[in-house]
C-alpha cells in the first residue's frame, strides 16, 4: 500500500489546531524527513523582537511529528505514538522565518522492531534554519510508539 505524503502534510496541518494557531506550514514530506515552516509574525516574538523560544520549540516538535509520520504513515491506525521527551539548544537569534528540517533513518528497522517486540522508541533529530541557512537551534525529540491493543 503507497501512502500520499502531500495529502498525510495536510491531515497533519489540520490535526492539531495549536500548530494551526502559530501558523506552521508542512512545506517538505517525504519518507524519514519533514520540514515545518514557522512564520514571521509579531504574535511569535519574545521581548527581544526575535522568534520566542516556545514557538522555536514547537516547530522543532512539529516536523520531528512529520517525520515519524512519513516513516509509519500505513500504520497510524495501529499505533499510538506519543513524545516522549524532548531537548532543544539554542544556538542563535532567530529572525525571520524558521524552517525545521527532523530526519529519522532506519525506518524499516524501527518498523521491524514494532511488529516483534509491540513497541519502539527513537530520537527524531531537528535543525531550525533561518532564511540564510543558518542553524538557529537544534532539536531532539524521543517519540515511543506502541501498537494498540
Amino acid at each position: 500500500m503507497s501512502v500520499d505524503l502531500n495529502a498525510v502534510a495536510q491531515g497533519l496541518a489540520a490535526a492539531v489546531p495549536y500548530n494551526a494557531h502559530l501558523g506552521l506550514e508542512y512545506t517538505s514530506l517525504e519518507p524519514g524527513r519533514s520540514v515545518v515552516r514557522l512564520p514571521d509574525d509579531d504574535h511569535l516574538r519574545n521581548h527581544v523582537g526575535s522568534q520566542h523560544a516556545g514557538a522555536l520549540f514547537s516547530v522543532a516538535e512539529a516536523a520531528s511529528g512529520g517525520a515519524f509520520v512519513s516513516v509509519f504513515a500505513e500504520r497510524l491506525g495501529d499505533i499510538t505514538p506519543l513524545a516522549s521527551r524532548a531537548s532543544i539548544l539554542y544556538t542563535k537569534i532567530a529572525r525571520g522565518p524558521i524552517d525545521a528540517e527532523a530526519t529519522l533513518g532506519h525506518g524499516d528497522d524501527l518498523l521491524a522492531q514494532l511488529d516483534s517486540e509491540g513497541r519502539v522508541s527513537f530520537p527524531v533529530e531537528v535543525e531550525l534554519r533561518d532564511r540564510d541557512g543558518d542553524t538557529v537551534a537544534s532539536a531532539t525529540v524521543e517519540w515511543h510508539v506502541r501498537l494498540n491493543a
